[in-house]
């Protein structure tokens, strides 16, 4: 397959290692993921409302397609948009690059701010993009095993051995999580990235979700 320069978003989940990483050893094109593993798909345990898990998938199709292509072969830019703020990672291959991309996407609809966490040098190899993978699902399963945790309040994104931490958590649960993501191997630093809330929001959260439970099991037609 001809070599394309093509823009990676990127939001891992857990499970996803043998598919992330025989998409990126067929052919050795890189895919676009949108999202997640399927592109229009939301969960339900997830700590934004559904309306913002939409709002969040447009701004990252919308961004792709304003810096998809902009620098080449040159650029590996990666996008996730959480709750309305979008993080920029991977590389690019100037300063000017770099602050371009910022615009682009500061300039979304909707988009409330923008962390800029590219790098500026030469894109990164397959190989290191494999790894990264792994680093995420290793980092994902670890949150899973943590029983005070809630792995799914979590986008974690890594590159280059640097793992980006999303959600909206407490303070509690940011540190935990960044303490767990740190003692994975492979893992060289960790950059939380979080919308924090008071453990009083958090107990809002989980009783809203509990009643959410119920009124499905209730629902006509429910098993």
């Amino acid at each position: 397959m001809p070599h394309t320069p093509l823009l990676t978003l990127a939001r891992p989940i857990a499970v996803a290692l043998a598919i992330a990483t025989g998409a990126l050893a067929v052919g050795g094109c890189i895919p676009i993921i949108m999202g997640g593993a399927v592109m229009g798909t939301f969960a339900a345990t997830d700590r934004r409302t559904m309306g913002n898990q939409v709002e969040d998938q447009s701004i990252e199709l919308k961004s792709s397609n304003r810096i998809s292509g902009r620098y080449g072969d040159k650029g590996h830019v990666v996008i996730n948009a959480y709750n309305r703020k979008v993080l920029l990672t991977g590389e690019v291959p100037n300063d000017a690059a770099k602050a371009d991309a910022e615009l682009q996407a500061s300039t979304i609809e909707n988009v409330r701010s923008v962390i800029n966490e590219l790098q500026v040098g030469p894109p990164s190899s397959l190989t290191t993009r494999s790894n990264d993978t792994l680093i995420t699902g290793k980092v994902k399963a670890s949150l899973i095993d943590a029983k005070d945790l809630f792995a799914n309040a979590f986008l974690i994104n890594t590159q280059r051995g640097t793992v980006y931490l999303m959600g909206r958590v407490t303070e509690r649960e940011g540190k935990r999580a960044a303490s767990i993501a740190a003692g994975v191997s492979g893992v060289t630093k960790v950059v939380k990235v979080f919308d924090y809330i008071t453990e009083a929001e958090l107990a809002d959260l989980s009783k809203v979700k509990a009643e959410q439970d119920e009124a499905a099991k209730n629902a006509p037609g429910a098993k």
